[in-house]
């Protein structure tokens, strides 16, 4: 390249892009969605140009799609929905998310500079899980109350087609390809430790110590 860049590393996501057909957790070889919400079109167009263009350019063009990103900084008002009971569990919770600890992004940003290839590359944590798995854990682990159900019917006409599809339809993501030829491995392997020791209010996730801290 004429400026010297060898490399271009752009951010992208991954969660509701995901068709929302089929398996439970796509790679990144599976289609992103067809046919998403109409309120979600135009992000997903935006998505599809920029990981076509990335993959395309004359140099050795890098997408990470992270999946839902927590931790300090990143999940402030996320936590806070939870505690004042805003994020209800929905019908039978089957939406399947992904997560990614901030720290965890920023490493596997810096093994995509060190290590990467041309590609798209999903930059999640190994384990993928349904609505009805993580926010439950989650609540306990913040000391919330428990998260108020809605039938479908009833979350459709109160927060739309968007919401519905996050907590009932959405597909997780496989971090098989990062961890291969990035060289990468999530420090918080799960969710399930990284909620305990990221998120809650009184732990750190990089060295398990109090914060000295909690939630108001």
């Amino acid at each position: 390249m004429a400026s010297g860049v060898p490399r271009f590393v752009a951010q992208s996501f991954t969660g509701w892009p995901n068709t929302r057909t089929g398996g439970r957790v796509k790679t990144e070889q599976d289609p992103l969605d067809g046919a998403p919400p109409d309120a979600q079109r135009q992000t997903l167009s935006a998505i599809r140009y920029l990981e076509r263009a990335v993959t395309h350019a004359p140099l050795q063009g890098m997408v990470l799609r992270y999946g839902l990103l927590y931790g300090p900084g990143a999940s402030d008002k996320f936590s806070e929905m939870i505690l004042a009971r805003k994020l209800p569990l929905v019908g039978a919770g089957t939406g399947v998310w992904s997560f990614a600890h901030v720290d965890d992004a920023a490493s596997a940003t810096v093994a995509a500079v060190q290590h990467g290839g041309t590609g798209v590359y999903n930059v999640v944590d190994d384990e993928p899980a349904e609505v009805a798995v993580w926010l439950p854990y989650l609540t306990r682990v913040l000391g919330a109350p428990e998260p108020r159900h809605l039938p479908v019917w009833l979350a459709r006409l109160a927060a739309g087609e968007v919401a519905l599809s996050r907590m009932t339809q959405i597909r997780g993501s496989a971090n098989d390809a990062a961890k291969r030829k990035l060289h990468w491995q999530p420090r918080g392997a799960s969710w399930r430790e990284g909620f305990r020791y990221g998120l809650a209010p009184d732990r750190d996730l990089r060295t398990g110590a109090e914060n000295g801290h909690r939630h108001r």
